[in-house]
């Protein structure tokens, strides 16, 4: 399943790639993210590797992060694994008067019988989650907005 996502954020593009850059910044738009952890190579570079973990309820995921392409301000693109499922995702940012516009390609490729059913009855559960982690991003770059919350 391939599908495109865009969405313009009110920031200037300098700003938006200094946000999108940290690993540290990530859990301010991705719902879920507990930890990241430096795998190989340089942080967000070529070749570079990051594991990545989630918790969505009683659910727990690991993800892999495989960098494949990082030409910023313009491109930054990246394989994501996990049980299952295999993701790639190709963002161009680009400014558009002042502000910019990110663009998100993404693929679906299961790797499994039971993801391929749930691609094939649910694609609008993972297009939904590409837009509210887009969203997200937008309104802690705009407004500082986090949808982290610590455990206490």
């Amino acid at each position: 399943m391939q599908y495109i996502t865009e969405i313009l954020i009110e920031k200037p593009i300098s700003e938006v790639i200094k946000k999108l850059n940290s690993a540290t910044n990530w859990k301010h738009w991705q719902e879920g993210l507990v930890s990241t952890a430096h795998i190989s190579g340089i942080p967000n570079e070529l070749g570079a590797k990051m594991k990545l973990n989630y918790h969505f309820g009683n659910r727990k995921m690991e993800i892999i992060e495989t960098v494949t392409k990082q030409d910023f301000p313009n491109e930054f693109h990246a394989t994501y694994t996990t049980k299952g499922m295999r993701k790639i995702q190709k963002n161009y940012y680009k400014s558009e008067n002042g502000f910019t516009k990110w663009t998100a390609v993404n693929e679906f490729q299961p790797t499994n019988f039971m993801m391929s059913m749930m691609l094939f009855f649910m694609p609008g559960a993972f297009k939904k989650q590409t837009k509210t982690y887009m969203t997200n991003f937008k309104n802690f770059v705009e407004k500082g907005i986090s949808v982290h919350k610590p455990k206490s």
